[in-house]
């Protein structure tokens, strides 16, 4: 989505909008492809300068087998299942090869690369339930490596030499995902079990620290695969709960025979249990319509081949195939505008120029015509207790989440303000959805002007409020704001301030969605 700006003052805030724009050009997807791009060129760079021993025709030998037969594998296996390949998608799987396979000419290790990188490709296909690939495509083909004894991961990318640029890699794609949380959780319990068990070998807690995230592939690992979106389960306790234990299995030392501990093997068991917990497989979605918001919005119905399950508040992933290249690759993520018992799934979507390749995907729809959805999730949904006050507050047509809640009778029980924030009065999408809501509802106008018929201007009748919020105003349209959870929807720029003006009006939790650029 992208939702009306609302800057916030101070440089420090200033930066972090620029930050958050400037990531959220890129889908999570795109960025990895990049992140993981710069660290090969890095790798190369740091053996030509000789802190890498391989060999630069060894790397560059294993780049190209890596890089080419995942993409011609990938592309050969779709043309056969009749399927549109993804090309960043198998991509990444190359680069992720490379990085966990250790560059050699030697003719046995160069056949079991290229075993791994077709085996990584077929598990998209063979490995998968409904469309959707249960493993991680690059931990699956590795791991079965493995097991014919052809070649063995080594996870090479974990050496002291690759933190200068892995550690800001990682932190960018995880800025981006939105996972810190969930790489915290398995880092600490990961490095914990590492360095409990280097110290039972006479090392010291420092020495075994160091070791756990400059010499085990940690860092990488959590970074690049165990955060993959579409092997994730949908909740963020979910994903807490499994990062704490892929984080077990991935440390602590175990063999029992033929299998044996090692990070691809963790990762697997990790994504089953995702699996089982999340929506399984691929939705395909039948258009059936699009009706116009505002001048700048539009809402897009579909009818979902099966049942779709989602929470009020989730997003669901759609991949909406496109010609050319935007730098967004084809997977955008969207809010669920409508009701889990509604017979079709509704989508709010900012339409106004300049339009991305995608959007001119979608508004080329016709009825009839189908997209698929990859995934469904996401964490902003209503507190558990219905007793408990909140305050939602919404920029542009960040307000699709709530209307969610809204048609789903969430908040019909419940102490509950809407504030929504845009431009102008005719930027206000589902004005009629909020008059009949039931709930508070304040509009804010950048313009100054009054809000459509039948909503309350935030500032009253005769106190309009327009501008920029800061947190002495929002306490002046909301005075018991402090005793509310508060939910912010909006761009990366506009979520940010809101937050910030929240936190500063004396909210205790602020829930914020976070969207993917399309």
């Amino acid at each position: 989505m992208t939702p009306v700006e609302t800057p916030a003052a101070g440089p420090a805030a200033s930066l972090a909008g620029r930050i958050g724009t400037a990531v959220g050009r890129y889908t999570m997807y795109r960025l990895i492809l990049l992140v993981l791009a710069a660290l090969a060129a890095y790798s190369l760079l740091l053996n030509v300068l000789g802190w890498l021993t391989f060999g630069v025709p060894e790397m560059l030998v294993h780049l190209a087998l890596c890089l080419g037969l995942t993409y011609a594998s990938n592309r050969a296996l779709a043309a056969f299942v009749r399927v549109n390949p993804h090309t960043e998608s198998s991509l990444i799987t190359g680069l992720l090869l490379y990085f966990l396979f250790w560059p050699s000419l030697q003719p046995l290790d160069l056949a079991g690369v290229a075993l791994a990188c077709v085996l990584a490709s077929a598990s998209k296909y063979a490995l998968a339930w409904r469309g959707r690939h249960i493993f991680n495509p690059a931990a699956a083909g590795a791991f079965v490596t493995g097991l014919t004894g052809l070649n063995i991961a080594t996870w090479w990318a974990a050496t002291p030499a690759m933190l200068w640029l892995l550690v800001p890699g990682v932190a960018l794609v995880l800025y981006r995902t939105r996972k810190f949380p969930m790489a915290a959780v398995f880092t600490l319990v990961a490095t914990a079990i590492i360095t409990a068990e280097l110290m039972r070998s006479g090392l010291s807690a420092g020495m075994g620290i160091w070791q756990a995230l400059a010499q085990r592939p940690v860092l990488f690992f959590v970074g690049f695969m165990l955060t993959e979106p579409l092997t994730l389960p949908p909740r963020r306790w979910q994903q807490l709960a499994l990062a704490a234990l892929v984080a077990a299995v991935f440390a602590v030392p175990y063999n029992l025979g033929f299998l044996a501990n090692s990070p691809e093997a963790a990762l697997l068991l990790g994504n089953l249990l995702a699996f089982l917990a999340g929506q399984r497989g691929r939705v395909r979605l039948q258009f059936t319509g699009v009706r116009p918001l505002t001048p700048g919005t539009s809402e897009f119905s579909f009818k979902p081949s099966r049942p779709v399950r989602f929470l009020p508040g989730q997003y669901m992933e759609l991949d909406l195939p496109h010609a050319g290249s935007d730098g967004k690759g084809r997977r955008r993520v969207f809010s669920l505008a409508g009701s889990p018992q509604e017979p079709t799934v509704k989508f709010g979507v900012r339409t106004a120029g300049p339009l991305s390749r995608a959007k001119k995907a979608l508004l080329a729809l016709q009825p009839g015509d189908e997209v698929m959805a990859t995934s469904v999730g996401g964490d902003f949904v209503l507190p558990r207790d219905p007793q408990q006050p909140v305050l939602l507050i919404a920029a542009g047509i960040g307000i699709t989440p709530f209307v969610s809640h809204l048609s789903s009778g969430g908040l019909q029980q419940r102490d509950a303000v809407l504030l929504y924030v845009a431009r102008s009065a005719d930027e206000v999408a589902y004005a009629e959805e909020l008059r009949q809501s039931g709930i508070r509802v304040l509009v804010q106008l950048a313009d100054g002007s009054e809000p459509p018929a039948g909503l309350t201007a935030a500032g009253g009748r005769n106190g309009k409020a327009a501008g920029r919020l800061d947190g002495n105003s929002l306490l002046a349209i909301v005075p018991d704001l402090a005793r509310r959870e508060v939910y912010v929807s909006g761009s990366p720029g506009s979520a940010a301030a809101l937050r910030r003006a929240a936190k500063s009006a004396g909210a205790r939790r602020v829930h914020v969605d976070s969207f993917s650029g399309y």
